[in-house]
C-alpha cells in the first residue's frame, strides 16, 4: 500500500493521546490506593490538556486524507458495519471525556475516578475501532491478524506513558521514576509484539498469483505491461513504489527509534535524574513510531499489484 502521511500522523497522534490519558488514570488509581505518592494539583489538568491537543491534532490530520472535507460528517453514517464510522463517533466522545476529566481535576471536583473509568472504556473502544479498520481487511494478510490490535494498543500506550514520564520529570513529580519504568516495560512489550508481527509477515505466502488470476497453469507467465502507459489511482494508492532496500532500512530505523534508543534514554535519564533525556526519549520514540506506521502501511501487499508490476 502507499502510506498516506495524514493517516500515519492520525494513528500515531491518537495513540500517544490515548496512552497519556491511560497513564494519568492509572496514576490516579494507584494514588487513591496509596500505592503512589500524589502528584501536584496541576499534573492531571495539564496532562489532560496535552492529551486533548494530541487527539485534536490527529483528528485534524485525518481531514487531509479526505477528497471533500466538508462531507466528513457522512463518514459516521455506516456505524453498523464500518469500523471507520465507529472510530469517527468514538473519537469525539473520547476527547469530550478527557476534557471533562481534566476540567474536573482543575476545579477540584470529586468523581474524577468515575470519569476516568468511563474514559478508559472509551479509550479501549477507540483502540479497537482504529486497529480493526485494518485488521478486518482479510485479503491484506499483513494486517489481518490479532497482532494488529495488540500492536496499536501497546505502541500507543508506550508513547503515551513515555510522554507522561517526561511530563512528570519536567515538573519534578515524585512518581516520575515509576512512570518511567512503566514506559520501559510497555516499550519492550511493544517491541516483542511488533517483532512477532514482522516474523509472521515475513513467512506469509500469497494466496493468488498470475496463474490463478488468469486461469492459466503455465509455469512461466510473465507480466510485460499493465494495460496503459500512464499512472492511475491503482498504481498510486495501492503500491508505495519504493525499492525493497528502502523497506529494510525503514524497518531497522523504526526498531531502533521506537524501541531500543528510547529505552536507553529513559534508563539513563532516570539514573542521572535528567528530565531532558526523558523528553528526548519521547521525541525519538514518536519519530520511530511514525517510521513504524509508514512501514506498517507499505508492507501490506494489495493483490491488485499482480496486474500493475511494470509499465511496458
Amino acid at each position: 500500500m502507499n502510506p498516506a502521511l495524514s493517516v500515519i500522523f492520525l494513528t500515531t497522534l491518537l495513540g500517544a493521546g490515548q496512552g497519556l490519558f491511560l497513564a494519568l488514570f492509572v496514576i490516579e488509581v494507584r494514588v487513591a490506593t496509596d500505592l503512589l505518592p500524589a502528584p501536584s494539583a496541576g499534573f492531571y489538568p495539564l496532562g489532560s490538556a496535552i492529551a486533548v491537543a494530541l487527539l485534536a491534532a490527529g483528528l485534524l490530520a485525518s481531514f487531509f486524507h479526505l477528497g471533500h472535507p466538508e462531507r466528513a460528517w457522512r463518514s459516521a453514517a455506516m456505524w453498523r458495519t464500518s469500523w471507520l464510522s465507529r472510530e469517527v463517533i468514538v473519537l469525539p466522545a473520547f476527547m469530550a471525556v478527557v476534557a471533562a476529566y481534566g476540567w474536573a481535576h482543575w476545579q477540584g471536583w470529586s468523581g474524577t475516578l468515575l470519569i476516568g473509568m468511563v474514559g478508559a472504556a472509551v479509550c479501549l473502544a477507540l483502540f479497537l475501532c482504529t486497529a480493526m479498520i485494518y485488521a478486518c481487511i482479510k485479503f491484506l494478510q499483513e494486517w489481518a491478524t490479532p497482532l494488529t490490535l495488540v500492536n496499536f494498543v501497546l505502541l500507543g500506550c508506550a508513547s503515551g506513558v513515555m510522554l507522561a514520564a517526561a511530563l512528570a520529570a519536567l515538573r519534578g513529580e515524585p512518581n516520575a521514576g515509576v512512570v518511567g519504568s512503566w514506559a520501559v516495560v510497555l516499550t519492550v512489550a511493544g517491541m516483542v509484539s511488533r517483532m512477532a508481527s514482522l516474523w509472521r509477515n515475513a513467512r506469509l505466502k500469497p494466496r493468488s498469483n498470475l496463474q490463478t488470476a488468469i486461469g492459466i497453469k503455465h509455469p512461466r507467465i510473465v507480466q510485460k505491461a499493465q494495460g496503459f502507459m500512464g499512472g492511475s489511482f491503482n498504481t498510486r494508492e495501492f503500491f508505495h513504489g519504493r525499492a525493497p532496500g528502502t523497506l529494510r532500512n525503514v524497518k531497522w530505523l523504526f526498531i531502533a527509534g521506537a524501541f531500543v534508543v528510547p529505552v536507553l534514554l529513559v534508563q539513563t535519564g532516570l539514573a542521572t535524574g535528567s528530565p531532558v533525556l526523558l523528553v528526548l526519549a519521547f521525541t525519538v520514540q514518536f519519530g520511530g513510531l511514525v517510521a513504524e506506521r509508514w512501514y506498517f502501511f507499505a508492507q501490506a501487499n494489495h493483490p491488485q499489484n499482480l496486474y500493475y508490476q511494470a509499465v511496458s
